[in-house]
């Protein structure tokens, strides 16, 4: 095994959300809101990809990774799922007060739980989650912890006790290199993540695997700075947009439909 200049290893935090699986999500015609009965709930996928870095590194260098989520009792199944995999121990941070909070009320969380669990050498965490698509817990978790951050990493190493990584732009990619601690957010490019290992997986299923529960009396929060009571923001209504479509067929030679196509964009000022 190839060893990195810390002779203990890599202590690697990765952030996991459990989400509903967005092909089968529905809204309520009334309210608007996201109907989440009867919806099955997964490891967001870019999440996943996190946890196989994680778990790539700790074979690598040695060291041990640490599954952190926040979420309902239930969110425990993806800690489980990120154990089956290879992490170690998991960390479900739930308290009813949580609940309503926006990406900044929910990093400010993360980031109060990451403290406590200092030291770490790196924290991983997916782009964005498929329910929010938003892409901000990651970089204002690192605001929060003053760490640098490297974000939409599509590869990366550790060499000498810092982190290079290629994160992707609009019009290709660019090489990073920072010291650790850091945070970095990862693309799907990254890796193919492993199936859970069966064994592994009914292990972390045992009350007495390494999966602790924290509330906001556990990381030192105040209630109004955790959940709706903490958010800046908030959400009014969801609903999917009205969309119609009306077909027209053209009648004629090609050279006057065609000029009947360029006549009607520029009746809607397309062109």
């Amino acid at each position: 095994m190839e060893k990195d200049s810390n002779s203990q290893g890599l202590k690697i935090i990765v952030l996991v959300k459990q989400v509903p699986n967005t092909s089968e999500v529905r809204l309520d015609p009334k309210t608007g809101s996201l109907i989440r009965e009867g919806v099955a709930s997964i490891m967001n996928p870019e999440d996943r990809h996190g946890v196989e870095a994680a778990v790539s590194l700790k074979e690598r260098f040695g060291g041990r990774v640490t599954a952190v989520t926040m979420g309902p009792p239930q969110a425990v199944d993806v800690l489980t799922e990120a154990m089956g995999m290879g992490a170690d121990e998991g960390v479900l941070l739930t308290d009813r007060n949580f609940a309503g909070a926006d990406t900044w009320a929910t990093a400010f969380t993360l980031a109060r739980c990451l403290d406590k669990l200092q030291p770490f050498d790196l924290v991983i965490a997916g782009r964005q989650a498929i329910d929010g698509d938003t892409a901000q817990i990651g970089p204002q978790v690192a605001e929060g912890l003053g760490l640098p951050q490297v974000t939409y990493v599509r590869a990366m190493e550790i060499r000498d006790g810092r982190l290079i990584a290629e994160r992707v732009l609009d019009d290709g990619y660019e090489k990073v290199e920072t010291p650790l601690p850091a945070l970095v957010t990862v693309l799907e490019a990254l890796n193919r993540p492993r199936y859970p290992y069966i064994p592994a997986l009914l292990a972390a299923c045992d009350p007495k695997a390494g999966i602790r529960v924290m509330n906001a009396a556990d990381i030192g929060a105040r209630a109004d700075q955790i959940g709706l009571a903490g958010s800046f923001t908030n959400v009014v209504r969801t609903f999917s947009p009205k969309t119609s479509r009306e077909c027209q067929a053209l009648e004629g030679s090609p050279d006057e439909m065609a000029r009947a196509v360029v006549a009607a964009m520029r009746e809607r000022n397309l062109i």
